[in-house]
């Protein structure tokens, strides 16, 4: 499957006295990373950041692999947006806090300013602009209905009268709610993709609709699954999402910038992403 991601010129230079102070509060769960731990994706080429420097705590839905899950044999969140964040956050000389929750808790988090950004596979909609700013997108995917094989769902026609599973608070929840409405589907809202993925396989509901990237793990380790794309007039992409007017949202440009420019981001995808036909 072959991904794409974006080119983008070069944000204005980092001013002096710009890094905001960082959040504090209570997450669902959290997960201190050291400077040992910030590698994104080789050690050697990551800052080494003082232990008593200062700590910005990431939001993120650590369901929703390979952007972020949990490690079970570590219990660490690990992922393509994770390094990422290691990467910039690194490169700022910040420590990196991660604060994992529920998917459609994460913008009331930032608002709320117990996170200081959010790294979850997120798409900057209009919606969502509103309320927060956006990074530059860094990554591009699209989406898929998945379904099991016996199922008999090959188009979009077919999943009439059925029920259709979705990530509550997602931007595929907008998706499923408009489809929905042309094609005559009923969409469930579920906090979790495992969760969801769960229902599918005990046939409480017939599909979900998800991302490629995300879809593609799943349906690899269970062989009775299979998709199709869903065609969209806009281009799905993910961003990192800021409180209104932070002062992050440029530094976190420019280490993006660098990050895709200096073949990094290259790396990542190779190691997170299937990037074959």
């Amino acid at each position: 499957m072959k991904k794409k991601w974006l080119m983008f010129g070069m944000s204005a230079v980092l001013s002096v006295g710009l890094l905001a102070a960082c959040g504090t509060g209570e997450e669902d769960t959290t997960t201190g990373d050291t400077p040992e731990d910030t590698a994104a994706p080789n050690t050697e080429e990551v800052k080494e950041v003082p232990a008593d420097a200062p700590t910005l705590v990431m939001g993120t839905s650590a369901d929703y692999p390979p952007y972020e899950s949990v490690d079970l044999a570590t219990e660490e969140i690990v992922g393509f947006d994770v390094d990422i964040a290691k990467y910039i956050t690194s490169e700022l000389g910040y420590n990196l806090e991660i604060a994992d929750m529920d998917f459609n808790a994460l913008i009331p988090a930032m608002e709320a300013k117990r996170v200081d950004f959010v790294l979850a596979g997120m798409t900057p909609t209009e919606d969502r602009k509103q309320n927060v700013d956006f990074s530059d997108i860094y990554y591009e995917a699209t989406n898929l209905i998945v379904s099991k094989e016996d199922g008999n769902i090959s188009s979009l026609e077919d999943l009439n009268g059925l029920k259709v599973g979705v990530q509550l608070g997602s931007i595929q929840e907008a998706d499923a709610d408009a489809l929905a409405e042309e094609v005559g589907f009923e969409v469930v809202k579920l906090n979790r993709i495992p969760e969801i993925m769960q229902e599918l396989l005990a046939g409480r509901i017939d599909a979900i609709l998800m991302e490629d990237t995300v879809a593609a793990g799943h349906m690899e380790a269970q062989g009775q699954l299979v998709s199709f794309e869903v065609p969209s007039e806009d281009e799905l992409g993910s961003a990192i999402a800021f409180p209104k007017g932070s002062e992050l949202v440029e530094p976190f440009n420019e280490k993006l910038n660098e990050l895709i420019e200096s073949g990094k981001m290259d790396e990542l995808i190779l190691k997170w992403f299937d990037t074959e036909e």
